[in-house]
């Protein structure tokens, strides 16, 4: 693939880092179009979207430093190097639910809303930030034979040269597209605020443990060896939501 877009010299374009900028601006424009399906001011997700970009980046950058520290430990100035790939999303979701409960606290904000109304556009955003992870040879699969196995020749990429490979990027661009498009059905059907967003916490745990075991890259252990570890947060994050979406079911069946 194509890790460096254009190169000027000393001035390069990262196709990772434009991925990432593009899904970002998707999301926004995305959430913020359907904050009018809730009655919200558009200007709620301009401020929430900062925090959430500020503290992804820093939480997804910290968790994959953490989970290659070997690699980092001799060269220490490749940790600021986000753009050569090099993110674990769960990394970057704690850091951001985080720093987002904090906000809407200050602000005072319907936390369970808000976060229905921004969870389709994350989901739509992380499909397109994938492509990035294609062009860098980041996220790369194991060895396989499928006729749909890709091949990476540019020694600039991230991802074993010249073998084929389960396109696991490509795995993950449409299995955040189907969940977008699941959410956005589900919004119209909700029985209250917050199912939108747990939904999305529990999909997207399922369909990211589904194809960890297709990746090829190292991701840390989590269990023996069999589970990785954004396989292990995602667990564990997926019982959190599932017990939280009963508790709510129940007291909104309740109240009818």
């Amino acid at each position: 693939m194509h890790p460096i877009l254009l190169d000027f010299g000393s001035i390069k374009l990262y196709t990772y880092g434009l991925f990432l900028a593009l899904g970002f601006m998707a999301a926004v424009w995305f959430s913020k179009r359907n904050a009018k399906f809730y009655n919200t001011s558009d200007q709620v997700i301009s401020d929430l979207f900062l925090v959430i970009l500020l503290s992804a980046i820093l939480g997804a950058r910290v968790l994959y430093v953490l989970i290659n520290f070997d690699s980092f430990c001799n060269n220490p100035l490749e940790i600021f190097k986000i753009w050569n790939g090099g993110l674990v999303f769960f990394g970057g979701f704690i850091a951001a639910v985080g720093a987002c409960l904090i906000l809407l606290k200050l602000k005072k904000l319907p936390i369970a809303k808000t976060a229905d109304i921004i969870a389709p556009g994350i989901a739509l955003g992380h499909s397109i930030g994938r492509f990035g992870c294609l062009f860098a040879g980041c996220c790369y699969g194991r060895e396989c034979d499928l006729p749909f196995a890709i091949k990476f020749t540019n020694p600039d990429g991230l991802a074993p040269l010249n073998v084929y490979l389960h396109p696991t990027q490509i795995y993950m661009v449409i299995s955040n597209f189907i969940l977008f498009l699941v959410l956005m059905w589900l919004q119209k059907r909700k029985k209250f605020h917050g199912m939108v967003f747990l939904v999305y916490i529990m999909l997207y745990s399922a369909f990211r443990s589904g194809i960890e075991f297709f990746r090829g890259d190292f991701r840390g252990d989590f269990f023996f060896e069999f589970l990785s570890m954004s396989q292990g947060i995602g667990l564990v994050i997926s019982f959190i939501a599932l017990g939280l979406l009963i508790k709510l079911s129940r007291s909104a069946n309740a109240n009818h």
